[in-house]
């Protein structure tokens, strides 16, 4: 039986570093799992469009598909704009069988994706007692969206971090969190030496350059890459994809057998 084929989907942005940081992501998954047939559509200012990517497939005969969300939360995209995206394709497509997979976070894997970009940074694992750690994420108004980053910046409190404290890039400050520089300012009022920003993004852009402005204003004292390319995020998308592909329970039965 022929694989899912899986679309990884991606906002899109005016600045050609975010596409190319896309490529280069599945790239890498298709390096992973050798064989699995792997197309990027954006949402939004690149190419190809999702719905052309979904037409391209369906005229070439694929016959199903697993549509995965390149966001780290399940706010706006995930909820309105990929759904509506996929229904109309399925209207249009009927012959195409497109599921959408979950997002990708919250995962250990991701945690493990930012602490390989701080460690790059120049953070070591001993440094962490004396460092806060600011978790910098793109921002939204949604209400899950921000209870996973607050919880993530609660886990990372109990790996070793002095102190750490979640900020917004976006305008609007939801739920009452700072932007990176205030954030940055808020760790040095409580009397911490040494501060880490860590982009909680997937690719350059705008709202990253946002935070790495903020963390040169407040000067911060290391400002870690985005997520990237990284083997964790990889492999996270392979995992994404599989849990879409396979029903839970046949997983649980390949288990126990």
């Amino acid at each position: 039986m022929t694989s899912p084929v899986l679309l990884v989907i991606a906002h899109g942005s005016r600045d050609p570093r975010h596409a190319a940081t896309v490529h280069a992501l599945t790239a890498r998954v298709r390096a992973l799992r050798p064989g699995l047939r792997v197309e990027t559509g954006f949402l939004d200012f690149n190419a190809p469009s999702v719905p052309r990517v979904l037409e391209r497939l369906d005229g070439q005969g694929v016959s199903d598909v697993v549509a995965l969300p390149l966001l780290l939360t399940r706010a706006f995209h995930a909820k309105s704009d990929i759904p509506a995206v996929l229904r109309d394709a399925r209207g249009r497509l009927p012959r195409l069988r497109v599921r959408q997979a979950e997002v990708l976070g919250p995962s250990p894997l991701l945690n493990s994706a930012l602490e390989r970009r701080l460690h790059e940074a120049g953070v070591r694992p001993g440094d962490r007692g004396s460092t806060g750690l600011v978790l910098a994420s793109a921002g939204s108004t949604d209400p899950e969206a921000i209870a996973v980053i607050a919880e993530i910046a609660r886990e990372l409190r109990h790996t070793g971090w002095c102190s750490v404290r979640p900020a917004f890039a976006s305008a609007v400050a939801a739920g009452g969190y700072p932007r990176t520089e205030d954030a940055v300012r808020a760790l040095r009022a409580e009397g911490v030496r040494r501060v880490a920003v860590a982009p909680y993004v997937i690719a350059p852009g705008r709202l990253p350059d946002r935070i790495a402005a903020g963390a040169a204003e407040a000067r911060a004292d290391v400002l870690a890459g985005v997520l990237g390319p990284s083997p964790e995020l990889a492999r996270l998308l392979l995992d994404r994809y599989d849990e879409a592909r396979v029903p839970a329970a046949a997983r649980m039965a390949s288990l126990s057998a």
